[in-house]
């Protein structure tokens, strides 16, 4: 498969097992995919399907088996655990289900935190832009105890956001949510690929949350089995019931 030069990640004949012998699990059955630079996609499929490690895998969270996973034009196979720390640190954005925000440390602090930790300067205007555009600009010393989950959740989209990563990696990032705050969340990356050419790529189970992407790519059994462009809810849920029917 010829990288195309918009590819922000691809995966590349992209196989993982658990296990050995007559226990061994495949997780991804040779998934070859990219994911394009400024869009937003999301990817879906049923209760193991293997969506999560597909998007572990690319993030440099786990390791395949064999198959190749690039971010860029940087080969993620060929790196050490510490260059794909570094790699992860320095040009990749995460927002989780559980928000991993440190509980000592205030709002602001959790935002800065990876670009602290990464030895560089915070670009200050940014900051400024992305915690008002946010709605924290009036959180930023609360700890996060004394925030909502929605606003939590915004926190991690800031800290994702403010170092301006060459893509964010979202783990079912409204999977704890209520509407409002998954609305809120959506709206917040959305507005990331149409106003600041971010890239992002999450994985849900919720059409609505998908119905916000560019593009929904579906797994199932571990390998890419459909994929929508322009997705609604509707015809999400048609291509999900067809996989699980």
């Amino acid at each position: 498969m010829h990288a195309s030069p918009e590819a922000a990640a691809r995966a590349e004949n992209l196989f993982k097992q658990y296990g050995q012998g007559e226990a061994s699990v495949t997780a991804l059955d040779h998934v070859s995919v990219e994911f394009g630079r400024n869009q937003f996609t999301a990817i879906m499929g049923p209760s193991g399907s293997g969506k999560s490690t597909l998007m572990h895998t690319m993030a440099g969270l786990d390791s395949a088996t064999s198959g190749a996973a690039f971010i860029g034009q940087t080969d993620m196979s060929r790196l050490s655990d510490k260059e794909i720390t570094a790699l992860r640190r320095d040009r990749l954005g995460f927002i989780f289900q559980s928000f991993n925000l440190v509980p000592t440390l205030t709002a602001a602090e959790n935002i800065t935190l990876p670009t602290d930790i990464a030895g560089k300067k915070v670009d200050q205007e940014w900051f400024e832009e992305i915690t008002t555009r946010l709605g924290l600009d009036k959180r930023l010393h609360h700890r996060p105890a004394e925030l909502s989950g929605g606003q939590q959740q915004r926190v991690a989209c800031a800290r994702a956001l403010v170092s301006r990563p060459d893509i964010i990696f979202g783990d079912e990032p409204t999977g704890n949510l209520d509407s409002n705050s998954s609305a809120e969340v959506l709206d917040i990356l959305r507005h990331a690929v149409d106003h600041d050419g971010q890239t992002v790529v999450i994985v849900t189970h919720d059409a609505k949350a998908a119905s916000y992407a560019d593009r929904v790519i579906f797994l199932a059994d571990g390998r890419v089995v459909n994929e929508l462009h322009e997705p609604t809810m509707e015809a999400i849920h048609k291509i999900m019931a067809e996989i699980e029917g």
